[in-house]
């Protein structure tokens, strides 16, 4: 597994690659923002990201959004300073799979490392492809198509789709899907899944006040049928 560490202190970019590297990975390390896009965009492509939010010359969030539109498939862990709430929810909303909050115990950030991989290995039965309806999934690409036409998916509706694929038939909770797409406990509530399941229904379905793909499970959460 290739991680890349990109954090402007030296010190704490020394531990952490010590750390991750201890544990079997890796490591390449950015100490600026605008450098830390330049290697991730390179080839081969990294598993992780651990995106320090405040970086010169770029700052982890504008990083955050500029991967996550060109490579939304690589998984990236914020570190924020304690008391920048704002910078979590941001940070969230642009992409980001988890965040840890400084200071923190190697412990906490290899278990969240370990989670958050271990939700990006999570792939569909059938491969990189997926059909069903007149929709197609292309998971390499992180595209999809329905009748032909290219749909715009932020990289979280992109995440729950591509979980749903993966437990098709299943009646999942909303706190299960909180957990495992969203990775935090904190943030957002189960509203915030409601809200992404309504948007892939309009997206997906032919009529999505009658879905035929992504079903309510009442008192339990949702299912998709494909």
């Amino acid at each position: 597994m290739r991680l890349l560490v990109a954090e402007d202190d030296r010190k704490v970019a020394s531990f952490l690659r010590q750390g991750l590297e201890e544990e079997g990975y890796a490591v390449e390390v950015a100490r600026d923002g605008a450098a830390a896009l330049d290697l991730i965009l390179a080839d081969p492509p990294f598993d992780l990201v651990i995106l320090d939010v405040m970086m010169p010359r770029m700052s982890g969030l504008e990083v955050c959004q500029q991967l996550k539109a060109k490579r939304p498939s690589i998984p990236i862990i914020m570190l924020t300073a304690r008391g920048q709430e704002v910078d979590k929810v941001v940070g969230l909303e642009l992409g980001a799979d988890d965040y840890v909050t400084k200071p923190f115990s190697i412990r906490e950030l290899l278990a969240r490392v370990k989670a958050v991989l271990r939700r990006a290995q999570t792939s569909p039965k059938n491969g990189d492809r997926y059909m069903f309806g007149d929709v197609e999934v292309n998971l390499r690409s992180c595209q999809v198509v329905r009748k032909g036409k290219a749909l715009d998916f932020s990289s979280k509706e992109f995440e729950l789709l591509k979980y749903f694929l993966s437990h098709s038939g299943e009646a999942i909770s909303r706190d299960r899907l909180l957990e495992e797409v969203w990775g935090y406990d904190r943030f957002p509530t189960t509203r915030t899944v409601d809200a992404h399941i309504v948007r892939l229904r309009q997206k997906l379905e032919p009529k999505p006040d009658d879905p035929h793909f992504i079903l309510t499970v009442h008192g339990v959460g949702y299912k998709f049928v494909g």
